[in-house]
């Protein structure tokens, strides 16, 4: 199996309060890496983020079936894994790219549990795709890191559960938006991410930076941080890349 994990991929921009198609970020050869490992003609298959959201499903799948012809990634077919067909992830041995969306992590988590994803991996030989919520749940134990308002502060939230086991990388991304940001009182990132890194290190990434699986090569591309035990540094700059121990 080969994946990219991104903070964001791209494939849209926003004008009138209308998102449109658009080419994926070339940010740090993003796009470039992913044509590397994209199959011609691939048959595509997303996995959402939250089933019972099918406006925002169609969305996406729209939108960015749209931008992979503009970025040159050739489709034979595309289709999204919801609540409606729940049965799609069925035919994984035929899916050359699965892609796993952004959205909330548990309420994707859960639904990754629902049709047993990790078990289906195991034996899977395409490529993976994932960005934001999608690759946060792609380690072995996944940050849920709070997002909704109540999330920091409920002592039953679950910050820490089992992801897909295709990383032991902690992905924290959309880091570049977060400075100064509160939930529920709290600074996400000094008051939440950093007490949460007491015992786990956790991969800060900025959007346009991003992470290849290849093997049992980790490579790490663009600004990224580590947050562990309660501190910070920088561990890669834009146009730069680092290879992570696995």
């Amino acid at each position: 199996m080969k994946a990219l994990l991104a903070s964001a991929l791209g494939g849209s921009v926003r004008a009138d309060g209308v998102r449109y198609p658009d080419v994926l970020i070339r940010e740090n050869g993003l796009l470039e890496n992913l044509k590397s490992i994209w199959p011609y003609h691939a048959n595509v298959l997303f996995v959402c983020a939250d089933p019972g959201d099918h406006e925002r499903n169609d969305g996406i799948l729209n939108c960015l079936s749209k931008s992979f012809s503009m970025s040159a990634l050739t489709v034979s077919g595309i289709s999204m894994c919801d609540g409606r067909n729940p049965e799609a992830i069925e035919r994984l041995d035929t899916i050359d790219v699965l892609i796993l969306i952004g959205g909330h992590v548990p309420t994707q988590n859960r639904f990754f549990k629902e049709i047993r994803l990790r078990q289906r991996l195991s034996s899977y030989k395409g490529v993976v795709i994932a960005w934001s919520a999608g690759a946060m749940n792609c380690a072995d134990i996944v940050y849920a890191a709070p997002e909704e308002e109540g999330e920091a502060i409920d002592p039953a939230y679950e910050k820490w559960i089992p992801g897909l086991g295709i990383t032991k990388v902690n992905i924290f991304p959309h880091f570049q938006s977060l400075q100064g940001v509160y939930l529920d009182d709290l600074r996400i990132i000094e008051d939440i991410a950093f007490e949460d890194s007491r015992h786990h290190e956790i991969i800060a990434l900025s959007d346009g930076s991003y992470i290849t699986i290849d093997n049992e090569t980790t490579t790490l591309y663009g600004e990224a941080y580590r947050i562990n035990n309660g501190a910070i540094e920088q561990i890669c700059k834009n146009g730069e890349s680092v290879v992570l121990k696995s």
